[in-house]
């Protein structure tokens, strides 16, 4: 019966407001070197790298499929990520890898108690312009990952792994442009 007290007495004390402070970040380069045996495995295990866009792509092609499947049936883009009818889509494995990586967050945020509802935002800029930048924002690299023939993790990652000139130039053109761009946005910020 005491450890049932003891139980109840510490939910009480989690309701009553306790806070757990956020465990500090991991370190980037081990986090890097885990990253790059994940791209490896991916691999040796699949035989192509990482990605999200294709599975962006395939929600949206099965999505206008539902709605309107003569124009999905004729359209070059979609039935790319259709298939063929003996075949669910949804199925691909660029798929769970997204479904993957959106439970391992949450999961990660979990544990090291980073899980809260905020807007993170410089003091000079309203939380409103904030989410509209980062709409735009990630309207622009959709567009550009869909011009590039990948995302920044396939295009950086994976196509940088294999040493393709098309990646290393696509990853310079975003950090070029992400500091070009962090020039104008930074007052915002500080």
């Amino acid at each position: 019966m005491v450890s049932l007290t003891r139980f109840f007495s510490k939910k009480e004390k989690l309701a009553e407001g306790k806070t757990f402070e956020p465990k500090p970040y991991s370190n980037p380069y081990l986090v890097g070197v885990g990253l790059g045996l994940v791209l490896l495995a991916a691999y040796l295990i699949m035989g192509r790298g990482l990605g999200a866009s294709g599975a962006a792509s395939t929600l949206v092609a099965v999505t206008v499929s539902k709605a309107s499947p003569e124009h999905a049936a004729k359209n070059n883009f979609y039935k790319e990520y259709l298939g063929d009818e003996n075949t669910n889509p949804l199925k691909d494995w660029l798929v769970f890898e997204v479904l993957g990586v959106a439970v391992g967050g949450f999961l990660s945020g979990t544990f090291a108690h980073r899980i809260k509802r905020t807007t993170e935002k410089g003091p000079n800029v309203s939380i409103k312009t904030r989410l509209i930048y980062a709409f735009v924002g990630g309207a622009i690299m959709g567009f550009g990952a869909k011009l590039a023939r990948g995302c920044t993790s396939g295009q950086a990652l994976t196509g940088g792994a294999i040493l393709n000139l098309g990646s290393w130039a696509f990853m310079l053109a975003v950090f070029g442009g992400g500091y070009i761009a962090a020039y104008f946005i930074r007052r915002e910020w500080l």
